[in-house]
This record gives C-alpha cells, structure tokens and sequence, in this order.
C-alpha cells in the first residue's frame, strides 16, 4: 500500500469521489480535505421542506455513464434509484410562443424516426427536407475541428440547428454552441461522421448492433437516474463513510507552495497550512489558477483560459389546484431566438416520485447562458417577477407560488471552446514538471455528476502510484461525449 500524506482541494462531488477512492484503497492514508464552503457537495445541494425535495443544482445523471449509479449501490443507495416516471411525459421546445413536443427518436441530436419528424410542428417542411437529406452529404475530410452551431448546420441545416439542436445543447452546457468544440463536447457525432458517412446512417447502425439491457438489474431503467430523497443523499452517504480525515472546512485554500526536498504546502486564508505528498485540486479553473500562480505562471494562465457561464436555478412550489392541467411533460426548454431569460423549465415534482406533496407542483427553471448571463444577478423581487412572468407568457400560469427558492451559481459552468483540447495537451505538458499534482473536476473532461466521479476516482489511482513509485505523472483524458438523449440541463438535471 501506499503510504503518505494527500491533500484534496475542493469538496464538490469530483473531490469526494477522490477522497473517497482514496480512503478504501488505503486506509493509512493521511488525508486532508479542503473547501472554502461550511458545506460539502459543491453544486449538489438538496433541500427539503414542507414534504418538497428543492434541487438546487443538478437533480439527476446520466443512466447511460455508469460511474454514479455504480458508487451509489457500493455506498448501499441502490435502492434508493429512481428513474423517471411514466407518467411525466417527454420534453417540449418553444416555438413562437408555443410548446411542441421533440419528436421521438431524437439521439444525441440525431432523428431516428421520420413519422414523428415529420408530424411536429418545431420545424417547417423545408427544414424537415433539409434535415433527412443528411444522409446524402458527404462528410468533411479534414482533421481539424469546428463549432458545434457549425456542424449541426453543416449537416442538419439552419432551422434544425436553432429549432433543436440549440436548445438542447443549452441544456447541457449553457453555452454558445458557436464557440463550443465539437471534438471536445460531442466527438462522437465527428467520429460517425467519418465512418458512417451520415450521422442518421451511424445512429441506426448502432442501434442495430447495440446489446440488449441486462435482464435482471436493481437500477430503474430510465435515461436518468435520481436517488428518493435527492441528490443530496449521496453526498450524505460520501461523507459518512469516510473515515478519518482531516476536514477543513469554512478555510479557502491561497496557494500552493512546492517544498524543497518534495511535496507541497498548501497556504490557507487563516494563516495555517498543509503538508502533503501528494495534491489533487478539485476547484473550478479560474479557482486552481489562483491557487497555481506562484508555482507555475503558465499554467495558471492556461487555466484561466477556460471560460465560465454563470447560471441561476429558480424553484417554484404551487397549490396544485391553482395550477389544475398546467404543464407539459418533464419540461420544456427554449431556443435562444424566442428571446427569453427563461432557458429551461422543469415539472420536478412529475418528473421524479416523492418530490412533492399530492397539494402541491413543484417546478424549476433556469436562468443565464453564454453571453446573457445579466438575469443571474437580479435581486431576488426582481428575477422572482421575471421568471413568473415568463411562466405566465407561456403557460398561461396566473397562481401565485406558495414557495420561491433561488440558487445562483456565479461562474459554475465550464465552457468547452473550440481550442480545449490543444489547451487540455498544454496543460499536461505543464502538470508533467509537477510531480504529485493533479488536477480534477468538471473543467476538463466531463460535466456531468459520472464525468466528475470518474475524474476523482482517476486522480485518487495516480496519487496511489505516484505515491508508490509509479511514474509520476498521466495525462487528463480527452473529454467524454454527453448523454446519447435529450440532454440534462447543466451538468446533469435531465429534462
């Protein structure tokens, strides 16, 4: 086993996995975790009151990534998973102020079915044609990258990509799909592309030759997965089960001092510090570029370079006969060409069981994307009255909550611009002359809750062999492609 001290920066769920990883794999482990917060979590953070289970950031993961649902049933919540329900229905777009149904068979932006396509009403019949003659254009050959927006409207059309692709992708990542990497954020897409010829030809070929699910399985079949009492249930069990460890909690960390002779000392904003062998930074970008700067000026500045959106998640509790068949299936979300504040509605309380009680409906939206994030910042009458009113242009939804929640996330969302892998390779060119540091979290390869776990856990294995001698160093993976379905809405709350 190895032996050692390892220090944790950041207590999201990416450094939990680490610690967590970390602590069974050596129990002898001194081991410090840091967070500025007097909580745990990161943006996992449930609350519950009057019988309502609040999200206040991501309320699901992707069923399809295996990393969360597998650390859940090893923590003993397997029985605690839930998938969507039935009867919560599917996710509607806005179209000129109406909300129409994403036709079925949507994967990964990809149609699979022509009836359902050709029966909505999101696109007009020329941008229908436009969509289904993909399979007739020949893909680019060359290796470089380019935009998502670009891609989509290279092989679906204009109307397909501000009709559904760009809503979707919003969901995701609350970012400009103009600016986003396609290599970084859906290589998948790139890579049918290139073998298939059409990504409506890859897509039905895969489907074809995909296994059949697991006949006996405790996980819920559903695209997403939740656990009863929230996603808050699984930091709980994180925590509990991590022994003996060092928390410094409430105490931001300032910098990050390499010693003379090996390992690191990590400054706090008390005064104190922290000797280690080993350090793993779960902090987002900008934050790990504060803490680097001294140590290593270019990678700080590399790590400045990612960008962050800003968003805010808005809970709304109504009496359910204020609200009587208001609603429509698990939500809906918005195109940025409607021109609302509002990106994304949720009907949480339809969406999962036991969210609400039976008086009650419970529903979420999201405010703030790449470059419109002003909404974010509005004081709570303010971005109350804004977002009620949106609900009222387009549901109709005159009641006045019983519940307002505001949650805002300055700089939460990590974006995937064009240029992140050759940073990413620049990054690890730096990371190489630290020996013992590593860097994780949703910054890198993957924002979702699975992305982040697998990156904690593959930290926690390369403090293990650096700390036994391994060669010191490994690269950060290539970021992971999304959910093959309508995306989650940031970083994981599933519509």
């Amino acid at each position: 086993m190895a032996a050692g001290r390892v220090a944790i920066v950041g207590g999201g769920i990416a450094g939990l996995a680490a610690a967590y990883r970390l602590r069974q794999a050596d129990a002898g482990l001194e081991l410090t975790l840091i967070e500025a917060a007097s909580r745990l979590g990161g943006k996992i953070l449930t609350e519950r009151q009057d019988g309502l289970v609040i999200e206040a950031g991501p309320d699901s993961f992707l069923a399809s990534k295996p990393a969360a649902a597998a650390l859940c049933e090893v923590l003993g919540l397997g029985d605690r998973l839930v998938g969507t329900t039935r009867e919560s229905g599917g996710t509607y777009i806005l179209r000129a102020g109406r909300l129409e149904p994403l036709p079925e068979g949507i994967t990964l932006l990809v149609p699979t079915k022509v009836r359902p396509l050709l029966r909505s009403r999101l696109l007009t019949l020329r941008g229908k044609l436009r969509l289904l003659t993909e399979v007739f254009r020949a893909p680019r050959q060359d290796e470089g990258d380019e935009s998502v927006a670009s891609f989509v409207r290279r092989r679906f059309g204009r109307e397909a990509y501000e009709r559904l692709a760009q809503p979707l992708l919003s969901g995701i990542y609350a970012g400009d799909a103009e600016q986003l990497s396609l290599l970084a954020t859906f290589p998948r897409l790139r890579e049918s592309e290139l073998r298939y010829g059409s990504l409506i030809r890859g897509m039905l070929a895969q489907r074809r030759a995909a296994p059949p699910p697991p006949v006996a399985s405790r996980t819920p079949t559903s695209g997403f997965l939740s656990l009863r009492g929230g996603l808050g249930e699984l930091i709980d069990a994180l925590v509990a089960s991590l022994d003996g460890i060092n928390w410094r909690l409430g105490t931001p960390a300032a910098a990050v001092e390499r010693v003379d002779g090996g390992g690191y000392l990590i400054h706090l904003a008390d005064g104190t510090a922290v000797a280690a062998d080993a350090v793993l930074l779960a902090t987002p970008a900008w934050a790990t570029a504060e803490l680097v700067a001294d140590l290593d000026a270019e990678l700080a500045d590399l790590l400045r370079s990612i960008p962050y959106v800003s968003t805010a998640t808005i809970s709304l509790a109504y009496r359910r006969s204020d609200v009587a068949q208001i609603g429509a299936g698990r939500g809906f979300v918005i195109p940025h060409i409607e021109n609302r504040e509002l990106t994304a509605v949720t009907w949480a309380s339809s969406k999962f069981p036991d969210r609400a009680p039976d008086d009650l409906v419970l529903l979420r939206g999201f405010v703030g994307r790449a470059g419109r994030e002003q909404a974010v910042d509005l004081p709570d009458d303010q971005l109350r009255a804004l977002v009620t009113g949106e609900l009222r242009d387009i549901l109709g939804l005159r009641a006045e909550p019983v519940l307002v929640r505001i949650y805002r996330w300055p700089r939460a969302l990590p974006q995937y611009v064009l240029g992140h892998l050759d940073r990413l390779a620049a990054i690890d060119r730096r990371l190489e002359l630290h020996h013992g540091l590593l860097l994780l979290g949703a910054a890198y390869r993957g924002v979702g809750i699975p992305d982040c776990i697998v990156a904690g856990e593959r930290a926690a294995a390369r403090a293990l062999a650096y700390l036994s001698g391994a060669p010191a160093s490994a690269p950060l993976q290539p970021p992971t492609a999304p959910a093959p379905a309508p995306s989650a809405h940031r970083g994981g709350s599933g519509l």
